[in-house]
């Protein structure tokens, strides 16, 4: 394996029964990015996760996650892979501290509950019992017990379903912090601005298939593509260009209106309209 790399996939098969999951899957994760993982359910996605993280076998393929084969792991290999599922569990007559403290007995050499607690915004509800946690603070105790033994590696299922825009905000800056700090992340996510404003690189999975990896601002060649240039006619109505050369029609605009254009706009395929495109919508 490239010492370069934390994950390693060649080839990767899974089949349940008759309904192929994961057909023949590339791919590379390089140590210290964040990668974003894209596709619509039932694409292949979490039966590759889960084949990363050691949980689910493979029918075929090579599969190395930190130097080794998830599939055939010890126990050293598990402490330094950190997971936050989409719901770690209940523990509702727990305090906070408690339930990071008893975590942190799991692992040779886990960090400090208290540093930890504070680190994920929950300094001022270690002594609160779980029960009490709101939606977002509860992610953020899921999140606290999946960095507890100071994994090398993170997988983040969904991490942000069902906050509110602020509580997502802060949660980005938890995870910029992680991957400032040296972490490697495997993101999965359905909103395509959370992938577009925390991932180095995004990897859209459709049927069983990676069907491309870019960093966000150039999957599908977004950075190619012609921009939409609209704007407010005398009239009343609007009239929209295509343009490999926005900037000049912009100025061309400019000078048929004596400078102020009415109801500009200028735009560029988002990340979600190439990603529609790849994955098949209609």
């Amino acid at each position: 394996m490239d010492d370069q790399l934390a994950i390693s996939v060649r080839g990767l098969r899974k089949a349940y029964g008759g309904n192929v999951a994961v057909a023949g899957l590339d791919l590379a994760v390089r140590r210290g990015e964040v990668f974003a993982l894209l596709g619509p359910n039932g694409a292949g996605k979490t039966t590759t996760v889960e084949i990363l993280e050691g949980y689910r076998q493979r029918d075929a393929g090579e599969v190395s996650v930190l130097g080794s084969d998830p599939a055939r792991t010890e126990p050293s290999w598990r402490s330094r892979v950190g997971i936050v599922l989409q719901g770690t569990g209940e523990f509702d007559e727990l305090t906070v501290a408690e339930v990071v403290g008893h975590f942190a007995g799991f692992y040779p050499d886990a960090d400090d509950p208290a540093k930890v607690i504070e680190r994920v915004g929950l300094g001022a509800k270690a002594r609160a019992r779980t029960h009490t946690l709101s939606g977002g603070q509860k992610r953020r105790l899921d999140v606290a017990l999946g960095i507890i033994g100071r994994p090398e590696l993170l997988f983040l299922d969904e991490p942000t379903t069902g906050f509110d825009p602020e509580a997502r905000r802060e949660f980005w800056e938890l995870i910029r912090d992680l991957a400032a700090a040296g972490t490697t992340i495997v993101l999965t996510t359905h909103y395509l601005d959370e992938a577009e404003a925390l991932a180095d690189r995004v990897g859209v999975i459709a049927g069983g298939r990676l069907v491309e990896v870019a960093p966000p601002d150039r999957l599908g060649n977004r950075q190619e593509a012609l921009a939409t240039v609209s704007w407010r006619t005398p009239e009343g109505g609007v009239e929209t260009a295509e343009s490999a050369t926005p900037t000049a029609l912009v100025a061309e605009l400019a000078t048929r209106y004596g400078g102020e254009v009415p109801g500009l706009t200028v735009t560029r395929p988002t990340l979600e309209d190439v990603y529609l495109k790849m994955i098949g919508h209609r």
